[in-house]
């Protein structure tokens, strides 16, 4: 089987014709058979896209030849099967919603800090190490010693910083975040905001993965990643999570062992907030998807 190649890259640039380039880049990832996910605004392009490697390349060569997208770079790991069951490239306000008027990351964000020399920076004690992501991204891995804001929605972010970072203080702060979009969005809000020691993880949480070997390694736990092989850990190899249908959160061996669980209709977390009606649903989603994998497997053998 050939091995799958999953490529994540986002770049904040002004994309005034962010809907005239919709169709072109469907159009181009359709051809090759590259699915995934495309967020395009008029701040600029968010990805992750999958595909034989050849396939993936040129889609993003594509994305190069424009001029204001020409030095994209993209953080690549590998796949057994295919992650995306389709294409979808959309039109949004944001590329990451935050919510907030005014932000420009292309001009205004942080310092970057290599994979390599995270660890000495998020060690020194003066430093606050705040995770940007979501609070069931968080519950599965985060570095050692990082605050949670426990939020829902990387929306609520703003409201947190206001509450809980003192910008009288002049606090150095450190964010990261899975690929570096949130963060980078993040600390352009801090340094507007006016703070000046504004650090963010070059290349997120998977680009840590890839480069720090896991005897050096701070963090703990696994990587969510927003595709179907739910986490990845070090060396970004494929985790041990499955996601739950019904609320989208990351379920480990504990929670696929309760009596909650059922797959693809109900887990510990959220068997209690859905109804008979609506776990029939899922239920019968669950059975058209298995039905189609059988298909799948099927054809492949035939073939």
């Amino acid at each position: 089987m050939t091995e799958l190649l999953v490529a994540t890259f986002y770049k904040f640039t002004i994309l005034k014709d962010h809907a005239t380039l919709q169709p072109k880049i469907e159009a181009c990832c359709l051809d090759l058979d590259v699915r995934g996910i495309i967020l395009l605004a008029e701040e600029g392009i968010n990805a992750t896209i999958s595909g034989t490697r050849e396939s993936v390349i040129e889609a993003i060569e594509f994305l190069k030849s424009d001029p204001r997208l020409s030095d994209l770079t993209w953080k690549e790991s590998p796949a057994r099967t295919q992650p995306f069951r389709k294409l979808r490239v959309r039109l949004k306000k944001e590329i990451v919603t935050m919510g907030v008027e005014g932000i420009d990351p292309a001009q205004l964000a942080g310092t970057y800090v290599s994979a390599e020399d995270w660890n000495d920076l998020i060690s020194d004690p003066d430093v606050v190490v705040i995770d940007t992501r979501n609070d069931y991204e968080v519950e599965i891995g985060t570095f050692q010693g990082s605050v949670d804001p426990g939020i829902s929605t990387f929306g609520e972010l703003p409201e947190w910083i206001k509450r809980n970072v003192s910008i009288e203080k002049q606090p150095k702060v450190a964010m990261f975040c899975t690929g570096g979009i949130r963060c980078e969005k993040s600390t352009a809000l801090l340094k507007q905001a006016g703070v000046r020691e504004v650090y963010h993880l070059e290349g997120g949480i998977l680009k840590y993965l890839e480069n720090v070997p896991e005897h050096e390694s701070l963090w703990e736990g696994q990587c969510f990643v927003f595709d179907e092989r739910v986490s990845v850990g070090h060396g970004l190899e494929v985790g041990d999570y499955e996601l739950c249908r019904a609320c989208r959160d990351p379920l480990g061996k504990d929670e696929k062992s309760s009596p909650n669980y059922r797959r693809g209709v109900s887990c510990s977390k959220c068997h209690d907030r859905t109804t008979e009606d609506q776990k029939e649903r899922f239920a019968e989603r669950q059975r058209q998807l298995d039905l189609a994998e059988r298909r799948r497997e099927t054809e492949g053998t035939e073939q």
